[in-house]
């Protein structure tokens, strides 16, 4: 009988015990460390100044702001800034100053107002890195890029601003003239609806724009919009596909008659794909650029759940969001 009790005492304490296997702290993979280039320019983060210096030499400045083992930071310094006739075209035509968007050095910005480095990126609404600022010799900001580009389509985005067409017209203006030869044919999603009256629509919507000279669209599908754990995060939203450059009659989400060409200008939207995330009727964030599956799903995950009533910025959202996943024992692939 003792030994029976025994037994039973020893069993119970296993099944009390805490399991340390189910608890072990997640890892995150994918991080990618980098260097900035040494021929960026040294500054003290004054751009009154750096203005006037630029506008002397008739120059633009590129704002490039990034984030400690950001793996699309490294690709794009690695692709644009060390290499290729990107690199030769940028050191050519524009101030290259870096500024971290979690770091605490002080910024004078072109509205005057000083910020920490932290403080311009909510304020400048940075959602990806890294994020390429484009500045004017007036002291004006004429071009933001949030995320990763391709090299093809960041010399869009250069020769956009070295050829000041902002002036009259949108980057995606300025691409659908300048490449008049498709690079994509669209594809097709079982999750994709058609619907062209969005009217207060006011549960999840995720509206992806696309168009014949995307150049990223293929990999978005193969990559990101195909992912498992992007198709998990889908589940609550209705999601809309439409061509950018299409004058078919809709009724966008604020009950204006518009097309689908008309509705991405008015979204100020200048990169394909581009997606933007609605919930209540409003939006509430949108990715541009290359994006990886991680940061999409969770993207998705803050609009559905409704994180947005919590945290003041996606950013801060999804440092809480990883440091929990971690502690879950949760792995974390920042990879493509």
């Amino acid at each position: 009988m003792k030994k029976l009790l025994l037994l039973l005492y020893v069993f119970q304490l296993a099944l009390s015990a805490p399991s340390f296997a189910a608890t072990a702290p997640g890892r995150a993979t994918g991080g990618q460390a980098h260097v900035l280039p040494g021929w960026f320019k040294s500054s003290f983060l004054n751009f009154k100044d750096e203005v006037d210096e630029a506008r002397k030499a008739g120059r633009h400045i590129l704002v490039f702001m990034d984030l400690n083992d950001c793996p699309y930071c490294a690709r794009t310094l690695d692709e644009n800034f060390r290499q290729g006739g990107n690199m030769e075209f940028i050191r050519k035509n524009f101030d290259v100053i870096a500024v971290n968007i979690r770091g605490a050095n002080e910024v004078v910005w072109i509205d005057q107002a000083t910020y920490t480095e932290q403080e311009l990126a909510a304020k400048l609404k940075i959602v990806g890195t890294p994020a390429l600022v484009f500045i004017n010799p007036d002291g004006n900001k004429v071009l933001q890029l949030n995320g990763y580009r391709t090299p093809p389509t960041l010399r869009h985005a250069l020769e956009y601003v070295r050829d000041k067409a902002y002036r009259n017209q949108s980057l995606a203006a300025y691409i659908e003239k300048q490449q008049q030869t498709p690079v994509y044919t669209f594809r097709d999603h079982p999750r994709f609806e058609k619907i062209t009256n969005f009217a207060n629509y006011l549960k999840p919507l995720a509206v992806i724009f696309e168009d014949r000279n995307c150049a990223d669209c293929d990999s978005f599908h193969s990559k990101v919009l195909n992912h498992p754990e992007v198709l998990a995060e889908l589940k609550p939203f209705q999601v809309v596909r439409l061509d950018a450059y299409s004058e078919i009659p809709i009724t966008d989400i604020s009950g204006r008659r518009t097309t689908p060409r008309g509705w991405a200008a008015s979204l100020g939207l200048n990169h394909r794909p581009g997606v933007v995330l609605f919930d209540e009727g409003q939006e509430v964030s949108r990715l541009e650029g290359r994006f990886y599956h991680f940061h999409f799903k969770e993207m998705l995950r803050f609009v559905s759940g409704q994180y947005y009533k919590q945290y003041d910025r996606f950013g801060s959202y999804l440092n809480q969001r990883q440091s929990e996943l971690l502690q879950q024992g949760v792995n974390i692939d920042f990879s493509e």
